[in-house]
């Protein structure tokens, strides 16, 4: 069985002392779910104080983006190493903000993959289609470039440690949700990469996050998909209230 993941990215939202107010406010929620693995992404100068606040409990923390470099003139950026020394176990890698705003591009996902499990992050790979692609009849032509140029050149030992993230990006943060349909087609088209590349055992055990509008009225019919094993939340995963209501959805 995979263990269904809560993700979540709060892009450029909360200061350290909000962040760690959030943890506090989530902890006793968080505490009793056994079952489902808690993350957050916090903003970079938020990390440590969000860290903090969640040693001893069940919460980890992300980053949302890293350099493929450990060291060097890189203004701007941060490196695997210093999100491991902040308090991190995750890192959000390829993120469609990140590849319609600033231009990523699927080998620079691929270079950060590799610089997150040499330190020892567990990556969060990001894919999906825009709804030009998706209108065109594209999404798996799509999916299968992103995720082969970014993870399919990857060891099998290497591929088992991350996390797959479908987000379509027509649905993140306009309020329209991929049905559980769309989404599942979409999960099992991944899934099916994966196994083409690295075989059933390995593919059947790595989990695939869906992120586009998720909310806690809409979490548990995506969890009831065969493979969709979480989310990765942007919005609903601000407000603590609504946080913890993901949490046991």
């Amino acid at each position: 069985m995979r263990t269904p993941v809560v993700a979540g990215n709060w892009k450029m939202h909360k200061t350290a002392a909000e962040a760690a107010a959030f943890v506090e406010a989530v902890r006793p929620v968080a505490s009793k779910v056994t079952e489902r693995e808690i993350i957050i992404a916090p903003a970079f100068p938020a990390l440590a104080a969000a860290a903090a606040a969640a040693q001893g409990s069940n919460i980890q923390i992300s980053g949302q983006n890293l350099h493929w470099e450990s060291h060097g003139a890189y203004t701007g950026e941060v490196s695997a190493d210093m999100l491991v020394a902040a308090g991190c176990s995750h890192v959000i890698i390829g993120h469609s903000e990140r590849r319609q705003h600033f231009g990523e591009t699927d080998g620079a996902v691929h270079l950060k993959v590799l610089a997150a499990l040499d330190a020892g992050l567990t990556p969060i790979v990001c894919v999906g289609e825009t709804l030009e692609q998706r209108e065109a009849g594209n999404t798996e032509t799509v999916l299968r470039e992103q995720w082969s140029a970014g993870v399919g050149g990857l060891e099998p030992a290497q591929f088992a440690r991350l996390i797959i993230a479908y987000e379509p990006v027509w649905a993140i943060g306009t309020g329209r949700t991929a049905t559980p349909e769309i989404a599942e087609a979409a999960h099992a088209e991944i899934r099916s990469l994966a196994t083409e590349r690295f075989g059933g055992e390995i593919a059947e055990s790595v989990r695939i996050l869906y992120g586009g509008s998720v909310k806690p009225s809409n979490f548990a019919g995506l969890l009831d998909c065969p493979n969709i094993d979480g989310g990765l939340v942007g919005g609903a995963s601000l407000p603590a209230g609504s946080f913890s209501d993901l949490l046991l959805a």
